[in-house]
């Protein structure tokens, strides 16, 4: 049956479901409106929902240990300056553009014995590769990774750590650009080249979270698109984010105090991972070529076919199983 033809034999009986066949039928002959279905479907195929909010909740658990190890080199490497240090941990944090400020106040170096903060920077660096973990597991289970072919514990701690360094060094530099790159003000050509300057720069980020957290069987070229997308959709959200702080949210930390705090920076985080693995998805989409999707059933599309082979074929648990999947066609 081609991409087209129509979704099904029977007439549809009631006006909702003749637009939903009607939509499903215009998708089916549009790409790029197949193309966006298809990444929808395909997140929901994944429960990408739950892994984002694993995600969320990993990165607000780590956010503020890294914050705090963060601080705390700083003070080393500073030499004890408390202005040169401020200025660099508010430019950090402009990538939570709601609750920064209120973090800068709140967040202080660790002290004591230098076996006790060895120990506490030990142990804040192993809290914070826990988001790392929950994030190849969640490209694994987007690009339908067979458990058999899944990299063990020290190689995933290993890759860890290289998107911790490489994540905290474009932290800063993105984080410079994003404090000029908002929605306020005449967008002067300084202003116009920080925008440019920091989606370039989210995007090459985007590719490299991707490449670093993604199996290596998945082809370096086949990450571009989605980071991308990634890169220009996280520009926006900090732009938008810097001009509902100079314009709606001036007081916000007076008004709502903690509580504003900690669901600003609980729903920025989450945001932020929703962003990522969508653009993800639209990798795999892009790759495997999942589109059309039916919106409607029977009968399924051969896109869909495929795209539920691989998630069945991606229970393999050992070397000795095999999965195959087969389709039974009705007239």
């Amino acid at each position: 049956m081609s991409a087209g033809a129509p979704t099904s034999d029977v007439v549809a009986t009631n006006p909702v479901e003749r637009v939903v066949r009607a939509a499903d039928s215009f998708q089916r002959r549009h790409a790029p409106a197949a193309v966006v279905v298809g990444v929808v479907r395909k997140f929901g195929d994944d429960h990408a929902g739950m892994l984002a909010t694993s995600l969320a909740y990993s990165g607000f658990v780590a956010v503020f240990p890294l914050l705090l190890l963060f601080v705390t080199v700083l003070g080393f490497v500073l030499g004890g300056s408390d202005e040169a240090r401020e200025a660099v941990l508010r430019s950090a944090l402009v990538e939570f553009p709601i609750v920064g400020d209120q973090l800068v106040r709140s967040l202080h170096p660790l002290q004591g014995s230098g076996v006790a903060l060895a120990v506490g920077l030990v142990g804040l660096a192993w809290g914070g590769l826990g988001v790392t973990q929950v994030a190849q597991h969640a490209m694994a289970e987007i690009w339908n990774v067979p458990g058999v072919r899944r990299p063990g514990f020290f190689p995933r701690l290993a890759r860890g750590v290289i998107v911790m360094i490489v994540g905290g060094v474009g932290l800063i530099a993105t984080s410079a650009l994003a404090s000029v790159s908002t929605f306020t003000g005449t967008l002067t050509p300084g202003r116009v080249a920080a925008i440019t300057a920091s989606a370039v720069l989210n995007a090459v980020l985007f590719l490299a979270a991707f490449r670093i957290t993604t199996v290596r069987a998945i082809p370096f070229r086949q990450l571009v698109c989605g980071a991308v997308l990634g890169g220009l959709a996280w520009t926006g959200l900090q732009a938008l984010g810097g001009y509902l702080v100079g314009h709606q949210l001036r007081h916000a930390s007076e008004v709502y105090g903690f509580f504003a705090t900690v669901l600003g920076l609980m729903s920025w985080i989450f945001l932020g991972a929703r962003v990522a693995l969508y653009a993800a998805e639209l990798n795999v989409v892009l790759a495997r070529r999942l589109w059309p999707r039916s919106l409607t059933q029977p009968p399924i599309t051969q896109a869909d076919e495929r795209a539920l082979g691989d998630i069945a074929r991606q229970e393999e648990r050992r070397p000795e199983q095999s999965v195959d999947v087969s389709f039974e066609h009705r007239d």
